[in-house]
C-alpha cells in the first residue's frame, strides 16, 4: 500500500479535523478557500484524488458514458487507495469529491455515492451495526445504497407509503422505491419504511429506518434507468415483497426513521456541492483552454469581453460555491448543526454549476453542441445536481425555514 494510502487510511480512523484556521501571519496558498488552512495530510489526500482523477477517471469517461456501464474496475481502484467510505472526515470526503467529479461526476457518483448509503449507520447505528456493514465496506469494495425516493414520494417524504410490520422477531417490509444510486451493485440498503399505520401519525414518528441485504429474499432489483447524465452511475428501483428483516436491523427505535434520513442529508450534501464546484471547475477550464485557441476577427475569443467576461462569471460562482461547501464541511468536521450552510451550497452550487456549464458550452459555439468535445457530457451530467439529495427548490425550502425562525428568535419579527 502506497504511502498515500496509509495516509487516507489513517485519515479514515484518526477522525482529521477539516480545517484549522490560518495565522494572519501565515502567507495563504493561492485559491479563496485557503483561508481554512489543510494539513500536510489533507493536501496529500486532495493530491492523491487528483493524480487519480488525471490518471484513471478522465481518460476513461467518455466511454463509460457512452456503455453506461457500471466502472467497477475504477470504484476497486479508487478503494484500494482509500478514496471511498463515508468515515473519511466530512473535509477530506469533500476535496475527494470535488476531484472526482472534476474528471467525471458519474464516476463520482459510483465511487462516492455508496457515502449516503453509509450515513445513517454512521450517525445512528450502535457498535455491532457499525461493525457488521461499514466494517465489510472497509475490508472489500463493496457499495451501499440508501432506499427512500419512491414512486410517488421524492421530495415530500412524509408521502412514504413503503411499509414495515412488526411480528415476532422480525420486520415484514412490502412497497418500492425508485431512483436508487447504485441499487444494482449494492450489498446492502439503508431503507425508510413506515411502521405506524396511523395516516395523521406525523412524519417524525410514522417512519423507521432499516439496514437490508440485497440478497435478502423478496428484495427484487429493477432495470438499469437510463439517465440523461451521469450514465455509468447504476441507479435502478426496488420493490419489497415479503422481506423479512431481524429486528436488530432496525436503526435505533420506531418512530427514528425520519429524523435518521434528514440527518443523514446534513452530513452528505455538502460532498454533494463540491461535486457540483468540481464539475463547473471542469467547465471553466475547458472553456478557458477553448477560448485562447478558437480565432475570430484574428484574435482568439478570450480577447472578446462578451467572452471574457463569462469566465469571470464563471470563476466567480464557482470560487464563492467553493467557500459554500467549505464552511458547511467545517461544520460537520466540527459538531454544528449544518442543516442551513449544507443547503446553501448545495443550492447554490447546483445552480451555479448548471450556469456555467452552460456558459461553457455557449462560448464553444456549434462545437459545445457536439459530442465530441468535452462540454456536451458536462451539460448532461451537471442537470442532475439540481434535483437528487434535494431539489434546489427544497434548499430553499430549508433555508427560507431557518432563517425565519432565527429571525423570530432575535425578537425582531
Amino acid at each position: 500500500m502506497g504511502s498515500l494510502t496509509k495516509i487516507a487510511r489513517r485519515g479514515l480512523q484518526s477522525g482529521l479535523r477539516a480545517f484549522s484556521s490560518a495565522s494572519s501571519e501565515e502567507k495563504p496558498d493561492s485559491g479563496v478557500c485557503d483561508i481554512f488552512k489543510l494539513s500536510d495530510e489533507q493536501k496529500e489526500i486532495q493530491e492523491l484524488a487528483r493524480k487519480f482523477t488525471r490518471e484513471e477517471i478522465i481518460p476513461q469517461a467518455a466511454e463509460y458514458d457512452r456503455t453506461m456501464q457500471y466502472p467497477w474496475p475504477v470504484v476497486k481502484k479508487a478503494w484500494s487507495l482509500g478514496l471511498t467510505n463515508t468515515h473519511i472526515p466530512a473535509h477530506c470526503g469533500c476535496l475527494i469529491a470535488e476531484e472526482l467529479a472534476y474528471g467525471c461526476s458519474g464516476m463520482k457518483t459510483a465511487i462516492e455515492g455508496s457515502g449516503l448509503g453509509q450515513t445513517p449507520v454512521v450517525i445512528a447505528g450502535n457498535e455491532e451495526q457499525q461493525k457488521k456493514f461499514l466494517g465489510r465496506l472497509v475490508e472489500e469494495p463493496l457499495v451501499a445504497a440508501y432506499a427512500v425516493t419512491e414512486p410517488g414520494a421524492g421530495s415530500d417524504v412524509n408521502g412514504v407509503k413503503t411499509k414495515a410490520v412488526k411480528k415476532g422477531d422480525e420486520y415484514i417490509i412490502n412497497g418500492q422505491k425508485m431512483w436508487i444510486t447504485g441499487a444494482g451493485v449494492a450489498n446492502w440498503f439503508f431503507v425508510l419504511t413506515r411502521t405506524n399505520s396511523d395516516p395523521k401519525c406525523p412524519a417524525s414518528k410514522a417512519f423507521s429506518g432499516f439496514i437490508v441485504e440485497s440478497d435478502t429474499p423478496g428484495v427484487i432489483i429493477g432495470r438499469k434507468e437510463i439517465n440523461m447524465g451521469q450514465r455509468c452511475s447504476d441507479t435502478r428501483g426496488i420493490t419489497f415483497e415479503d422481506v423479512r428483516v431481524p429486528k436488530e436491523n432496525m436503526l435505533l427505535r420506531e418512530g427514528d426513521g425520519f429524523k435518521i434520513a434528514m440527518g443523514a442529508f446534513d452530513k452528505t450534501r455538502p460532498p454533494v456541492a463540491a461535486g457540483a464546484v468540481g464539475v463547473a471547475q471542469r467547465a471553466l477550464d475547458e472553456a478557458t483552454r477553448y477560448s485562447l485557441e478558437r480565432k475570430t476577427f484574428g484574435v482568439p475569443i478570450v480577447n472578446h469581453q462578451a467572452v471574457a467576461f463569462m469566465l469571470a462569471d464563471m470563476a466567480m460562482n464557482i470560487e464563492t460555491a467553493r467557500l459554500a461547501w467549505w464552511v458547511a464541511a467545517w461544520q460537520t468536521d466540527n459538531g454544528i448543526r449544518n442543516s442551513y450552510f449544507s443547503s446553501i451550497a448545495k443550492a447554490f452550487a447546483g445552480d451555479m454549476a448548471n450556469k456555467c456549464v452552460t456558459d461553457a458550452v455557449q462560448i464553444f459555439g456549434g462545437a459545445g453542441f457536439n459530442c465530441e468535445y468535452p462540454v456536451e457530457k458536462l451539460m448532461r451530467d451537471a442537470k442532475i445536481y439540481q434535483i437528487y439529495e434535494g431539489t434546489s427548490q427544497i434548499q430553499r425550502l430549508v433555508i427560507s425555514r431557518q432563517h425565519v425562525e432565527a429571525f423570530k428568535q432575535k425578537g425582531m419579527s
